[in-house]
């Protein structure tokens, strides 16, 4: 089992003048993603009784995620209005003080199934600060019990006190067992450093697995028994968006089919076991970048590629 722990909120899009609302976030859009390569899965978050929220929880539920661990707030939901600027280029306004998501406490913090590994995104929980606490008590909490994932997914728009985001950063990256990061991101980490040398300096903080998304450059990462580059999927691209919460679940549904995902077998991954990580991570990001939206792929579609895949085969023999 995977717990996936962060904001599940409502994305305001505008569309001919309007705004639609879709269910959004990067820990549900993880969550999604596992629920829907049939990994067993439940989302930790702070989800209100608004219609926003039965919508999220709608979401959730038709993918497979598990309700057991929501916390429950009569809170607003959390919003992201989006703006299109010039070039249809995406801005957010980011509405959470006072929403569900500005109001997490460590008190409300339930206990986790035994077993089950963990996984966090930075997105809200690095910056907003009553989120942030609540976070980190968990991780400290849960770091003896089971593996731990970490997507630090910084949103630079919400950082107030970068000195202190950074901090948290790297405490956080020292509680982790794996750890995924892009090359965007990177770049506000670790500004004109190799995204190599960032790699192999953060296993040396903890982690067993440090994994660079590059886009269309494909990606890079180190492991225990060294480092694997890959070149990136060839797609049909529409969009971008939850391409990055799309290959975080593939991932963790790869490790987690192969029974990876406890600390004791991720410290001794063979670099064979990751590159087969990252392969099936790239698909799902793949399928999900050829359609609008973050729409990551049912693991269905996965079976009928694979059986298309294995019929042209058949037919050039």
């Amino acid at each position: 089992m995977i717990i996936v722990c962060g904001e599940a909120l409502i994305d305001l899009v505008p569309v001919g003048g309007a705004y639609y609302a879709h269910p959004g976030g990067s820990p549900a859009n993880v969550a999604v993603g596992l629920g829907r390569l049939g990994v067993d899965v439940s989302l930790l978050a702070r989800v209100s009784g608004d219609p926003f929220g039965r919508t999220l929880r709608e979401h959730l539920r038709a993918s497979h995620v598990g309700l057991d661990l929501l916390i429950d707030t009569e809170t607003p939901s959390t919003l992201a209005v989006v703006h299109l600027g010039r070039a249809d280029a995406a801005e957010y306004d980011f509405y959470i003080d006072g929403c569900a998501d500005g109001g997490w406490t460590v008190a409300d913090l339930p206990d986790l199934p035994p077993r089950a590994a963990l996984h966090v995104s930075g997105s809200l929980a690095l910056p907003v600060d009553s989120m942030a606490e609540t976070v980190e008590a968990l991780l400290l909490r849960e770091r003896p019990r089971r593996a731990i994932s970490f997507d630090p997914n910084i949103r630079p728009l919400l950082i107030r006190d970068e000195g202190l985001v950074r901090r948290r950063l790297e405490r956080w990256l020292g509680l982790a067992d794996i750890v995924k990061v892009s090359a965007e991101d990177l770049n506000w980490i670790a500004p004109d450093r190799p995204l190599e040398a960032v790699a192999a300096e953060w296993r040396d903080m903890g982690p067993s697995v440090v994994v660079v998304t590059r886009g269309g450059q494909g990606v890079h990462a180190a492991g225990p028994a060294g480092v694997v580059d890959l070149p990136a999927e060839p797609i049909k691209l529409v969009d971008t968006v939850g391409a990055g919460d799309s290959f975080m679940g593939g991932l963790l549904a790869a490790f987690h089919g192969d029974k990876l995902l406890r600390r004791s077998n991720l410290v001794n991954i063979s670099a064979d076991q990751l590159t087969a990580g990252l392969r099936y991570a790239a698909r799902v990001a793949a399928i999900t970048c050829e359609r609008a939206g973050a729409d990551p792929p049912w693991r269905y579609e996965l079976i009928e590629q694979d059986a298309a895949a294995a019929g042209r085969a058949a037919n050039r023999t």
